[in-house]
């Protein structure tokens, strides 16, 4: 039996409770209600469609298998357009199936990527900066915005830390996959005798709330400081004691923004600090995802990585899912949606057999 035969109850089900939404969206008249049923109606009905789809191509099938058995001069055409049900249905059903597994609540949310350079001293710091433009380049690429928030570089290309906002439709529910340790094999610019060197850096992706959410932040918890910005100077560094640093006293998270005026530091501060205690709070909720994050940024240490870029080989390999790539210097020009779109679909694949063995 398929993915969808297995799961057609669940299916069902979905179908049974849009019609009930329906029905009911036809009869109250509370506001509140009316909106949480829109919602949810909202929700379910690219599932139904998908479903409908299903239905409509099934039924395409059988009618051209009735015809197949009659034979006549029209035989060849009919096994030509059976042939192509036989193969575009499969793909249907695998697409209500991806609507049914689980999602993220903060899948379309924008995102704040963090990068820290790891063990390896300056090679690391220069990985960790070419991690930056590549995500850069990647959010360019599908037309995302991307703002730097806090950078401390080395002044030769390298970066210490950085912090970046990425705005944009389903920014967090593709970059998520990028949270962990990064490792680089290469050779230095540095190294004489032309010895691989392998670094690494930390990269975390926390999503930004969307909308109204429940983030009480009191100005009494709050210390907030002006410095003048630090770094190894350029463009992004200026003179004035312009530079905003939050700290919320009762989690001892803190935050820097300094490539802004004093104002829009501020501001930018308040929503970084949102965001962390925002994620804060949906690692509470959920334990186990409390547990894979922190498994897989770790110490930033070589050994601990999720994926590998290796220069000499030109090769990229994603050790979660065993994907290695032959095509590094596209990678690193923001090429990711070959890498992405296998961990997203890994991703879609457990989750479906996690509904499976609810059944």
């Amino acid at each position: 039996m398929s993915d969808y035969g297995r799961l057609e109850r669940r299916l069902d089900q979905a179908v049974d409770r849009f019609e009930r939404i329906e029905a009911r969206l036809g009869a109250v008249t509370d506001g509140a209600e009316i909106v949480k049923l829109g919602q949810e109606h909202a929700e379910l009905k690219p599932l139904i469609e998908a479903i409908a789809a299903v239905k409509a191509k099934r039924q395409e099938f059988a009618e051209l298998e009735e015809m197949a058995k009659e034979g006549g001069d029209l035989a060849a055409v009919v096994a030509e357009e059976l042939n192509g049900v036989r193969q575009e249905l499969p793909q249907l059903e695998r697409q209500a199936l991806l609507l049914l597994a689980p999602k993220d609540k903060d899948e379309s949310a924008s995102a704040v990527l963090e990068i820290r350079a790891g063990t390896g001293g300056e090679e690391a710091a220069l990985f960790a900066g070419d991690l930056l433009r590549m995500y850069q380049r990647y959010a360019s690429r599908r037309g995302w915005r991307f703002e730097l928030e806090d950078i401390s570089d080395t002044g030769i290309g390298g970066v210490k830390e950085a912090v970046a906002s990425v705005t944009g439709k389903g920014v967090f529910g593709r970059l998520r996959f990028e949270s962990g340790v990064h490792r680089v094999q290469r050779v230095p610019q540095t190294e004489a005798g032309g010895r691989i060197h392998t670094s690494a850096a930390t990269v975390a992706v926390l999503p930004q709330p969307e909308g109204d959410v429940d983030i009480v932040i009191d100005d009494k918890d709050l210390r907030i400081d002006t410095m003048r910005s630090s770094g190894a100077g350029g463009q992004h560094v200026n003179k004035t004691d312009s530079a905003v640093r939050i700290t919320h006293l009762p989690t001892g998270i803190v935050v820097l923004s300094q490539l802004k005026s004093q104002h829009q530091n501020r501001a930018q501060g308040m929503m970084m600090l949102k965001t962390k205690l925002y994620d804060r709070e949906r690692e509470m909720r959920d334990a186990a995802r409390s547990a894979e994050r922190k498994g897989q940024i770790g110490s930033g240490d070589r050994s601990e990585r999720i994926r590998t870029y290796n220069f000499p080989q030109g090769r990229v390999t994603d050790h979660r899912i065993n994907l290695t790539l032959y095509n590094l210097p596209e990678v690193i020009e923001g090429a990711l949606d070959p890498i992405l779109d296998a961990l997203a679909a890994e991703d879609q694949a457990q989750k479906l057999a996690a509904l499976e063995s609810e059944e």
